[in-house]
């Protein structure tokens, strides 16, 4: 059977997010669907957890991330956990509060797919 490679890793970093992982990871998800059709790039959702203990790790990994222990804690380390965690060619970050929707990556990763070496996208101007 032949693997294909990730190209495109979601990267969440969490702390006691029960509330929200759920919806983040699935958003997550259904951004990479779309990636996959516009695209062609397979992906993951990585939710780094840095030492949950509400239940976030169980929610997100139910809802289809694949949940990566972090022990330094903060939200760098929390982040460079996740970011090593994959091989993917092109990373996404955001909070695991819904603060980000997630589908709204799709534009960025056609603009790194043409060349850009850095997106950022704002929750305040779009």
């Amino acid at each position: 059977m032949k693997m294909t490679p990730i190209s495109v890793a979601i990267v969440l970093p969490c702390l006691n997010e029960a509330l929200t992982i759920e919806w983040c990871v699935r958003r997550s998800l259904e951004a990479l669907d779309l990636i996959e059709a516009q695209y062609g790039l397979t992906g993951e959702v990585i939710v780094a957890d840095n030492g949950s203990t509400d239940g976030s790790r169980e929610l997100a990994r139910a809802a289809g991330a694949r949940v990566v222990p972090v022990t330094e804690r903060g939200y760098g380390a929390a982040l460079l956990g996740g970011f090593r965690a994959t091989k993917a060619e092109y990373l996404i970050m955001g909070d695991s509060d819904c603060s980000y929707d997630f589908v709204e990556a799709l534009p960025m990763i056609g603009k790194l797919l043409g060349g850009a070496e850095l997106c950022m996208g704002s929750r305040f101007k779009g």
